[in-house]
């Protein structure tokens, strides 16, 4: 008897949709719950690197990340200058593999809509608009009421509903994500045809102006600054602001604010991190992505290490024979060496950007190198 027959995914992001798919397609009868009404259809992009791009292969839905994104192999650094000048270009590591590219970007809402339809086709059932409001787990499993007065049991319970995880907090974890000190803004444009892969520039009104290519005639463009509250603009506003403090960057920064009109979409949000320490695990409910540990977007691994957890927690499920307590802990003890050095490594980041730390004191490709080496194998 297999140690697992059904379960229940919290959550239908990046972690969650990939969990939901392993685990149906080795024949477990999955169940996903996402409280947003239906898949998002507006977004800003997405950064993969190699590592998440070999999960995806291995969901299965690799060919249509390729025809829907747009890969590249290196990174640009550009001057805040009136040229907005290119002064390097730096080849990046495949960190997937050599028979992948080193880095992929794009739509976020179209990689969400390709794991949720690869997860009902393997044969996950997706429920949209409902939430779990009470969980009460026994030793043989765990009764779920969901907010629309329906409930279930299940064998296992995945908590993938992200940063600020409704399960971590109904477990009694006390753990909450602290400021990295940042904000940013994204929007998703028209690609000028010079922008062929991600280029960042450091200094001027914001710490960084970056963009990332997300298909043949899209890219996504962000601004990082101090962290504030800019809730209470309205969208023709933040359009406004965003429009601002680019106004110092050239280059292909020139035709991204020439693109921007009053109903632009803008997204903008706080950089934030935070490493659950100890099991990821009470009984039969467990944690994935940023659930358990989530990181500043500074070296664009969020997604990734999401898509890791989920690979190792099928992996371990699926060739289980019996369900103990070792079985969840093995997960966490796999993962949480590596997801802390990965926070670890982004905060670090964020923090000698935020300090303005000159380069003799910050070993920037130090820090990237040992990630790159780190998440080359996998997981």
């Amino acid at each position: 008897m297999p140690a697992v027959r059904s379960a229940l995914i919290v959550g239908g992001g990046a972690a969650g949709s990939a969990t939901a798919i392993l685990l149906a397609e080795a024949g477990i009868a999955v169940h996903l719950v996402e409280a947003r009404p239906d898949v998002p259809d507006v977004g800003s992009g997405i950064t993969l690197q190699g590592n998440a791009l070999r999960v995806l292969r291995a969901l299965g839905v690799w060919d249509d990340v390729l025809a829907s994104g747009y890969p590249f192999d290196s990174v640009g650094i550009r001057l805040p200058d009136p040229a907005g000048t290119l002064v390097a270009e730096i080849p990046d590591v495949r960190t997937g593999g050599p028979d992948l590219p080193a880095t992929l970007g794009m739509p976020r809402p179209v990689l969400a809509r390709l794991l949720l339809e690869r997860a009902a086709e393997v044969g996950a059932k997706l429920r949209f608009g409902t939430f779990p409001v009470d969980v009460d787990q026994d030793d043989a499993g765990v009764d779920v009421t969901f907010s629309d007065g329906s409930s279930g049991r299940y064998d296992l319970v995945v908590g993938a509903d992200g940063i600020h995880s409704w399960t971590r907090r109904r477990l009694g974890i006390e753990v909450e994500p602290e400021s990295a000190g940042m904000g940013i803004w994204r929007v998703h444009v028209p690609r000028p045809a010079q922008v062929t892969r991600t280029d960042l520039t450091y200094g001027g009104s914001c710490h960084i102006a970056g963009y990332c290519p997300t298909g043949e005639d899209s890219m996504y463009a962000y601004l990082v600054e101090d962290v504030q509250d800019r809730s209470g603009l309205t969208q023709a506003e933040q359009v406004d602001v965003f429009r601002q403090l680019a106004a110092g960057y050239h280059g292909p920064w020139d035709e991204v604010r020439d693109s921007l009109t009053p109903e632009t979409f803008i997204n903008y949000a706080r950089f934030e991190s935070h490493v659950v320490p100890g099991p990821w695990h009470r009984g039969r409910i467990v944690l994935v992505g940023d659930a358990a540990h989530s990181c500043p977007p500074t070296i664009a691994q969020g997604a990734a290490q999401g898509f890791e957890d989920a690979a190792v927690l099928a992996e371990l499920v699926v060739g289980a024979d019996a369900f103990d307590d070792a079985l969840l802990a093995g997960y966490a003890e796999r993962r949480l060496p590596r997801a802390s050095v990965v926070v670890e490594a982004s905060v670090q980041l964020a923090r000698w950007t935020l300090e303005r730390t000159p380069p003799s004191e910050a070993d920037v490709p130090g820090l990237m190198r040992r990630v790159s080496t780190l998440v080359t194998e996998a997981a």
